[in-house]
């Protein structure tokens, strides 16, 4: 269910966001492009969309095309972390991490670095140091890491996960912690700003997106620092979403009590697992709680396309496997106030999907979608198909098909027919295995682009 603290009208969003542009923008609203994708449209409401870059697939066209169409900020994924930046003690290697900043700047994008102190991907020999040469280790990997990108970096996530999941709120055992005590996340905030002044320090971490034990002693921690005049700017909220873990129903409300203590908030590691319309509703909410509070700048989805997620299986970005824009892309495109296609006057195009099946026998079915457009052409056309376990599809025709990772959920995209002028229809069709189950599939709600 959608949280009723979200449910502004397009108009009241656009007045909650204009005088944050003043101070939150991190691209004019005069200087931006059309707002046909989304870091133009985020640029717009003065914010911007991001996402995580692997330097891997920046030889790959279609993964290049999208990052360079579509986003305005980028966050290496696992090049600045420690074990690609100091293997050994000593030995930098910013190879891996220059690609992705040097392409990154090369397109007029922000950069986020990611990220400097965290218990994961260390390398051993952190982990084997006395407390004294832990220190020393520390604030060096620090300095010389973000000396590196000095002026190159826009916000830092200088910290990252120190927090126990849990009701405890306590701090994670990590060698930093366990060596170093408390003390150790306030004096890596005081080495950064030391290293970059310009830069923007974030602590970062998951499972805080609402109201809970964890968030609550993030929440004292940054309350005690502001009050000491410890270097922090903003705090980033991971957002892995799925459906044993939703978007919270007090999420809006959790971003502005930190933004209240005069932080900047920011959405670090977006991805919704999912499909159709649940999924696109999840990401609307995300984006229109963002856009509710004035010291949220914007937006990172973890990943270019589902393919190359960390949970592929869960489909949980915005392009699937072959760079199709899912529902989900036109959820955010429109909750930014932004074009998704038609006529670009207006931006009301709109379709419908209706199912009719063709044909039946005793162990399958032929089923067929109409997709008819509204009273503007449209370029494109998304919808979703669930099917009943234990059916099966044997075979599609007419569309390109994406799949949920159980196997139930197909979003159809088109192969060839996805521009239609106002009031024309195509079709698609599938052949379904019953198994045993004659019930008729549901037709999601059709998103013209």
């Amino acid at each position: 269910m959608r949280m009723t603290l979200l449910r502004l009208s397009r108009a009241a969003t656009a007045g909650l966001v204009a005088a944050a542009a003043l101070t939150a923008a991190t691209h004019s609203a005069e200087a931006a492009p059309a707002a046909d994708t989304l870091g133009s449209a985020a640029a717009g409401q003065g914010r911007y969309f991001g996402t995580a870059v692997a330097a891997s697939h920046l030889d790959e066209a279609d993964y290049v095309s999208t990052l360079n169409r579509e986003f305005n900020s980028a966050t290496p994924e696992n090049e600045m972390k420690w074990d690609a930046t100091e293997p050994s003690r000593g030995n930098f290697t910013f190879g891996a991490a220059d690609q992705v900043v040097d392409h990154a700047r090369s397109q007029g994008m922000d950069v986020r670095g990611h990220t400097l102190v965290w218990h994961s991907q260390l390398p051993s020999w952190v982990g084997g140091l006395g407390a004294a040469d832990l220190r020393t280790a520390m604030n060096n990997h620090i300095n010389s890491v973000m000396g590196h990108y000095k002026g190159q970096i826009h916000s830092w996530d200088v910290v990252n996960e120190a927090f126990q999941d849990g009701g405890s709120g306590a701090r994670r055992s990590s060698p930093f912690q366990d060596k170093l005590g408390d003390g150790f996340i306030e004096e890596a905030f005081r080495t950064a700003r030391a290293a970059d002044p310009a830069a923007k320090l974030c602590y970062n971490d998951y499972n805080t997106d609402g109201v809970n034990a964890k968030s609550n002693a993030v929440y004292d921690m940054v309350k005690d620092f502001k009050s000491r005049g410890v270097p922090i700017d903003c705090v980033g909220f991971q957002g892995h979403f799925n459906s044993n873990s939703p978007v919270p129903a007090d999420f809006q409300a959790n971003l502005q009590r930190f933004a209240d203590l005069g932080v900047d908030v920011q959405i670090t590691e977006l991805d919704i697992e999912g499909s159709g319309t649940a999924q696109a509703n999840s990401y609307a909410d995300v984006v229109e709680a963002c856009l509710a509070v004035d010291r949220c700048t914007g937006i990172t989805v973890w990943g270019v396309t589902d393919k190359y997620s960390w949970r592929s299986s869960g489909t949980p970005l915005l392009f699937d496997g072959n760079y199709q824009e899912k529902p989900a892309y036109g959820a955010v495109l429109s909750a930014l106030g932004g074009d998704g296609g038609g006529d670009p006057g207006n931006g009301t195009a709109s379709c419908t999907a209706t199912y009719t099946r063709t044909a039946d026998w005793g162990s399958g079915y032929n089923g067929q979608v109409t997709i008819t457009a509204g009273s503007e052409a449209i370029g494109s056309w998304t919808t979703s198909i669930t099917f009943a376990s234990p059916q099966r599809v044997q075979a599609t025709w007419n569309a390109t098909p994406t799949w949920d990772g159980g196997g139930n959920v197909m979003t159809a995209r088109p192969s060839w027919n996805g521009s239609l002028a106002a009031g024309a229809s195509t079709s698609f069709g599938f052949t379904v295995s019953k198994n045993g189950s004659d019930t008729a599939p549901a037709v999601g709600a059709c998103t013209a682009s």
